[in-house]
């Protein structure tokens, strides 16, 4: 037990290292490191250190497609250097609360790989979808990169293989024992969830009813929602 302890608190450590060199390279600004470390500690003493290791993965994921064609993204105005807490709260809340009590009711396992496979999947598909000219979802006309409701081939791999990856890194680390029903939980709830994301930007932030944020969050609770019906 106090093995576990002092572990856990080493990864706490991780995380302020973590969080600092976020903000130093601009990836987060100072308000969304604070908050992700803070959820991180939260995750690492509720659910564990395998579920925050989860985590870790997608934002490894999401600064990777980032950077990923960064020449290009800038100069057609898609390259997002720092992302703020706005960003951190719409993607990570719903698997947070998910982890947060996910040791108590096993289903919401299955809703925090949901969740952060929507948000993975989501991540990945706007930050490589703006390499190919994309269609808006609700018409499939042609529409600029960037645009809210946009879909692209290119994109929708790579949210299926970014969500994949969430399923098979959870199935690894033993947050669903199953490598089958991982699979089964951060594929369809991350496709699912990212098209919905797409649906809600291409009916409503592009009317301005809702911003982007919103649509973050309630794809990633779409995403859980789907998650925890699967593993039910």
């Amino acid at each position: 037990m106090q093995e576990a302890f002092v572990i856990n608190w080493g990864y706490v450590i991780l995380l302020f290292i973590l969080g600092g060199i976020s903000y130093k390279r601009k990836s987060l600004d100072l308000l969304g490191s604070l908050i992700m470390i803070f959820m991180g500690i939260t995750i690492i003493f509720s659910a564990g250190v395998k579920w925050f290791i989860l985590i870790v993965l997608f934002f490894v994921l999401s600064i990777f497609a980032t950077r990923f064609s960064k020449p290009y993204k800038e100069e057609i105005g898609q390259y997002e250097k720092t992302r703020t807490a706005k960003n951190v709260i719409s993607n990570g809340l719903v698997a947070f609360l998910m982890a947060a009590f996910g040791s108590y009711y096993l289903p919401l396992a299955g809703g925090f790989i949901g969740a952060v496979a929507t948000a993975t999947a989501d991540t990945l598909a706007s930050e490589i979808g703006v390499l190919q000219e994309p269609r808006l979802i609700t018409s499939f006309k042609k529409v600029p990169a960037g645009t809210d409701g946009a879909i692209s081939i290119l994109g929708t791999s790579a949210a299926i293989v970014g969500a994949g990856i969430i399923g098979i890194a959870s199935f690894l680390l033993g947050v669903i024992p199953d490598p089958l029903v991982a699979i089964k939980i951060s594929v369809i709830s991350g496709t699912l969830g990212c098209f919905i994301d797409s649906i809600l930007g291409a009916v409503l932030e592009r009317r301005h009813y809702i911003n982007n944020e919103h649509v973050n969050l309630l794809a990633t609770i779409c995403g859980a929602i789907i998650g925890i019906v699967s593993v039910m």
